[in-house]
Formats: C-alpha cells, sequence, structure tokens
C-alpha cells in the first residue's frame, strides 16, 4: 500500500507515486467545494435537462480543465511559468472567469428576456418575454458542452493549493520534458471521474421534478441561465474586491481540517454557497411557478382523429348546450310557446 502524503507531498517520489498522488489530489480537488470547479459545473449541469447531458457538459468542463492543467504542468516542469500564491493573480482570474459565466447567461436567457436600460433618470426596464418563449426553440438556448469546455481551460488558470503542489513538487519529478504534462494530466482526470458523476446526478433531478418535458425544459434554463448570470456578478464583484485587498483572496476562518479547500472557509467558500443557493432557489421557484400554471392546450398532447375524449351526460356538448339555447338567435323555444299562447 503506497502512503500518499495529499497535504504537502516531497520531492524525489517515483514517477508512479507521482502520478498516483496527482490522480488522487484531483479527485479530493473534485469533491471538496473548489470556486474554480463547483459552481460553474453545477451551473451548466443544471441547464442539461438529463442524465446525459449532464454528464456531457460536466465532461467537456472537466476535459478541457484536464487539457489546462497539462499544459501548466508542463510549463512548470521546463521553467516557463513562476507559480505562486499570488492573491492578485487569483483575483484577475476571478474576474475574467465571472466575465465568462455572464457571457454564457446573456446567451441562454437572450430568448426570453430583454432588458431596456436607462441611464437617465437611471432605471433599469422591464424583462419581456416573447410569446414563444415556451417552445421547443428553448431547447435551442441551453448552455452547450462549447461553452462548457471554453469555460473549463479558462477557469484552470485559477491557482489554488492543489495547482501549487501539482507545479512545484510533482511536475518537476518528471524525468524528462516528455513526461512534464503527465501530473496535470492525472490530475485533471481525477477531477473528471468526480465532476461527470456530479453532471449527470444534477441533469438527471432536473429532468425528474415531475413537470412535462417542455416545463422541466424551461426549469433547466431559468436554473442555468440565472445562475451563471448571477454567479458570474459575484465572481466578477469578488475578483474586484481582492483587487483592491488582495489580503481578503487568502484570508478565512481555519477549520482545523487537514484537507485542502476544506481547512479553511474564506471567498471561495462563499462564493461556492452563494451560487448553489441561487441555483436552487431559481429552480424551486421556477418549478412551483409552473406548476401553479393552468394546463393549456398546448401542453396537452393532441387527440387522435376520430377519437372522442369526453362522453356521457357530463361532455363538454351537453354542458354546453343549455348556454347556446340561451343565447340570441336560438328562438326555438320562445317560439313554441308564443305559439300556445296564440292557440
Amino acid at each position: 500500500m503506497i502512503a500518499l502524503n495529499l497535504w504537502s507531498p516531497h520531492h524525489g517520489l517515483s514517477i508512479g507515486v507521482v502520478i498516483v498522488t496527482a490522480f488522487v489530489l484531483g479527485v479530493v480537488h473534485g469533491v471538496t467545494p473548489d470556486e474554480h470547479t463547483w459552481p460553474i459545473t453545477f451551473s451548466y449541469a443544471v441547464g442539461s435537462f438529463s442524465a446525459r447531458k449532464g454528464m456531457r457538459s460536466a465532461l467537456a468542463f472537466s476535459l478541457s480543465f484536464t487539457v489546462q492543467r497539462a499544459l501548466l504542468s508542463e510549463l512548470a516542469y521546463l521553467g516557463l511559468i513562476h507559480l505562486a500564491d499570488n492573491a492578485t493573480y487569483n483575483a484577475v482570474i476571478y474576474v475574467v472567469v465571472g466575465t465568462v459565466m455572464a457571457a454564457a447567461a446573456f446567451y441562454v436567457l437572450r430568448l426570453r428576456c430583454a432588458l431596456h436600460l436607462h441611464l437617465w433618470p437611471p432605471k433599469i426596464g422591464t424583462c419581456h418575454r416573447p410569446s414563444h418563449a415556451h417552445t421547443a426553440e428553448w431547447a435551442e438556448r441551453t448552455p452547450t458542452p462549447a461553452m462548457a469546455a471554453v469555460h473549463g481551460f479558462v477557469a484552470g488558470w485559477g491557482l489554488g493549493a492543489f495547482a501549487l503542489i501539482m507545479a512545484t513538487v510533482l511536475a518537476p519529478a518528471m524525468p524528462s520534458a516528455a513526461l512534464g504534462w503527465l501530473p496535470g494530466a492525472a490530475f485533471g482526470l481525477g477531477t473528471t471521474a468526480v465532476l461527470a458523476g456530479a453532471g449527470a446526478v444534477i441533469g438527471w433531478l432536473i429532468r425528474h421534478q415531475r413537470l412535462p418535458e417542455q416545463l422541466a425544459q424551461r426549469v433547466a434554463q431559468e436554473g442555468a441561465g440565472w445562475t451563471l448570470l448571477i454567479g458570474g456578478v459575484l465572481f466578477v464583484a469578488g475578483g474586484i474586491a481582492g483587487l483592491a485587498d488582495p489580503p481578503i483572496m487568502s484570508s478565512g476562518i481555519s477549520t482545523g481540517i487537514h484537507v485542502h479547500n476544506l481547512d479553511q472557509l474564506g471567498i471561495g467558500t462563499l462564493l461556492v454557497a452563494l451560487v448553489i443557493v441561487v441555483a436552487a432557489v431559481t429552480i424551486a421557484g421556477t418549478v412551483h411557478q409552473l406548476r401553479r400554471l393552468p394546463t393549456s392546450e398546448e401542453h396537452q398532447p393532441p387527440t387522435p382523429p376520430g377519437k372522442q375524449t369526453d362522453s356521457g351526460p357530463n361532455s363538454p356538448e351537453d354542458i354546453a348546450a343549455p348556454e347556446q339555447a340561451a343565447r340570441p338567435g336560438r328562438t326555438s323555444g320562445t317560439d313554441d310557446q308564443k305559439s300556445v299562447r296564440d292557440h
């Protein structure tokens, strides 16, 4: 049994131990609440509408993240990049990641919502929903795997404790430049193994909300769009705060847990919690709202030709008969009574 030091691995490890350590670190990185993976994966998986699509979005994100980590590992081995726990650098990455999240949100929400901004007097106009916002065209506005892949590559440049261990200890342990990328790739694949399963579970939960397929699609899009938008705003705000006061990026409350990402509660943990709360509230609110809507003909399956939907004394034709008899122009009953009086 290999004794792995996941907190502070030392130099001089063998190639096999390095690869295993990098992979297990990647798994821990995927399990623990990391701001560079959880909020983004959650946002894209929410809009996936199924377990298969949720896994596909998570795979696109995490495999792109793996490519970035392999590149980072190779650059670290070659000494072409200097890595340090730089608070200002991470604050800039927050701003970039938040901007990409907001851009994805505009893509998803553009179909149903157009905000009119009035500079003077300062006012945000109403949100207009086009009449076709409930149709199958909603499916064309879900977050795509390509968007998730771009986001994974961008988010991978955020440097936390795991990235520093991989780049300063594990990558330099490789015997040649031809293998310098292996620790980063193993780390990314460990994260991928976790996020792919998480994406599938989230997509499955969205799909099984006991709603018609079309309404479930709308729940997925509402949840994904607003989670990406509000999450992006939160990331940008956190990055700006970090640029204004860099110690914010590394400060936090110690938990006493000897696991990276769990050892303290800081700005990253706060961002993860806020994004998940936003997603949960959005999804719950949208599900509640849609379940209260009256059933409309466009959400009912079409009646096959020749098949009568209602029959018996309480059929719509029988119920409507007295009303039709009372309308102007339906005078058969009145004419009969007049004929009796005349005689």
